[in-house]
């Protein structure tokens, strides 16, 4: 080319553009052919044999394996992945490796730390059997509506089974609120709704007010993704763990000298782990409160139907309905696991009162969205009114049933609870037991029953009680038959204590 290029201008000046390119372009094509004339036959029988060439070792040279260390996670990533030694996680985990089983495993891991419902398992499974063989996912021709099954659906749920979740809430309720069906978004479970909402409240390092005891799943569920800080505000059992205005208000004075924005006051209603109903001039109170403060209230309400005392649920729904509040600020999370015993259906519900906040959300729910034919069933046995309103009937009487003979079972053992009016648990204090008043003899307890006894119990420290000496305790994955079995190991504990 350091011939042809100098050639080519001398041409190109002389002959014009035609001659200066053919002719370079000649010259070079002749050069090409006067070079491979002598050159030997590159055919595939000359070619060397590549499996006997020894490897070149430049490469292991260069990046020896195991040399450039693990492959690194985030920092979330790698603070989720870290075993978690807080108790709650550790006693499921061993009750899953050990499941207790009257017949198959009479010496395995009984389960009293996970809020679950077992009691009207039976009546879900006879629906089940008797109605899953009719068309449930027919259309109005009789025909299987493919495109309204296998295809995209909208992420924050059906119209319909809004519409329908809005009727059994309004049933749980006993009629003394009505929900509409324009203001639900709905999730894959409870604890994405929770998450959900905590995005589209707050940002990174704000904070919620929490009144503790509190559910130990929403260190977990608010905290991990969204980078939410909770703060404790202690309640006492001089006054039966009820939430104080006067710890909200001090706990918030705190926040704002330490630079930390509160964004909202988090409850649940009934209480988890209490299991004590919130009153109505409490829940006056606290709409006060976050008006007065310009910030959010979320109300955990998935409980409302797993009642059994004298007092009546009330929803901060319906005190909205009665009073002039600012209802933009409310929002209340709910979900079937509970009140429906569904877990494994992944049904979450926010209710809302903002317009901002149900856009948001419902573009998040893309994230967690109920599968399709999920929420067609779900539809199905929703709008059996029937059904549903007998089924409600009985899981009242079997949890008011259980929950008289677990307390009961309890107190013969010298062990009393905080008085409750619902959930799937007892608060117990179990308090005179532990050998140093502190959080150190409490756990110390709680491995004496998980490792000797093997009844997996939630310690009061896991659900940030600062009172030591408090396990909640489910009794709804228990029959009555179990009762028994189980105060006999908790007497083989507390006796040698």
């Amino acid at each position: 080319m350091r011939v042809i290029v100098p050639l080519q201008a001398v041409v190109q000046g002389r002959g014009g553009l035609v001659l200066g390119s053919l002719i370079p372009c000649a010259l070079f094509y002749f050069f090409q052919l006067y070079i491979r004339r002598d050159r030997p036959s590159s055919s595939a029988s000359n070619l060397p044999d590549l499996a006997a060439m020894p490897r070149s070792l430049s490469r292991g040279l260069l990046s020896p394996r195991g040399a450039s260390g693990p492959a690194r996670l985030s920092s979330r990533g790698a603070s989720v992945a870290r075993d978690d030694d807080n108790p709650d996680y550790v006693g499921l985990k061993r009750c899953a490796e050990d499941p207790y089983h009257h017949s198959s495993n009479p010496h395995g891991l009984m389960q009293l730390g996970l809020a679950e419902n077992w009691l009207s398992l039976d009546m879900i499974r006879d629906w089940l059997v008797s109605n899953v063989k009719e068309p449930l996912l027919l259309d109005e021709e009789g025909e299987l509506s493919i495109h309204g099954l296998a295809t995209y659906q909208p992420y924050d749920g059906l119209m319909d089974l809004k519409m329908a979740v809005a009727e059994f809430m309004g049933q749980v309720m006993q009629g003394s609120v009505s929900f509409h069906p324009s203001q639900i978004v709905l999730t894959a479970g409870a604890t994405p709704a929770v998450e959900t909402l905590s995005f589209c409240l707050a940002d990174p390092g704000n904070a919620f007010l929490v009144p503790s005891p509190y559910y130990p799943g929403w260190d977990r569920d608010i905290k991990w993704r969204t980078g939410i800080e909770l703060i404790t505000v202690p309640c006492r059992s001089t006054d039966n763990f009820s939430i104080s205005i006067a710890a909200l208000e001090l706990a918030y004075n705190q926040a704002k000298k330490r630079g930390v924005k509160v964004c909202a006051v988090l409850v649940s209603n009934p209480s988890n782990p209490v299991g004590n109903l919130i009153d109505r001039e409490t829940l006056y109170d606290l709409l006060d409160f976050v008006m007065e403060k310009n910030i959010h209230l979320i109300s955990d309400e998935v409980f409302a139907g797993s009642t059994y005392g004298n007092d009546r649920f009330v929803s901060v729904a319906e005190v909205l309905d009665s009073e002039n509040f600012d209802r933009r600020r409310v929002h209340i999370i709910y979900g079937l696991s509970k009140d429906l015993c569904v877990p494994g259906f992944r049904v979450g519900v926010i209710y809302s009162y903002n317009e901002n906040v149900l856009a948001a959300a419902s573009k998040l729910a893309r994230f967690s969205s109920i599968s399709t034919p999920t929420q067609c069933l779900l539809i199905s046995i929703l709008s059996n009114t029937k059904f549903i309103t007998e089924y409600l009937k009985v899981n009242k009487e079997r949890l008011r049933d259980m929950h008289a003979l677990f307390v009961d079972g309890l107190k013969q053992l010298g062990i009393k609870c905080a008085r409750s009016g619902g959930g799937f648990y007892c608060w117990a204090d179990m308090s005179k037991f532990i050998q140093s008043y502190n959080e150190k003899g409490e756990l110390k307890l709680w491995d004496k029953l998980l490792n000797e006894a093997k009844i997996n119990m939630t310690p009061g420290s896991s659900c940030h009680c600062i009172e030591p000496g408090w396990f909640r305790c489910c009794f709804t994955t228990l029959t009555k038959q179990d009762i028994p079995i189980v105060m006999e190991r908790i007497h083989r504990i507390t006796e040698s204590n």
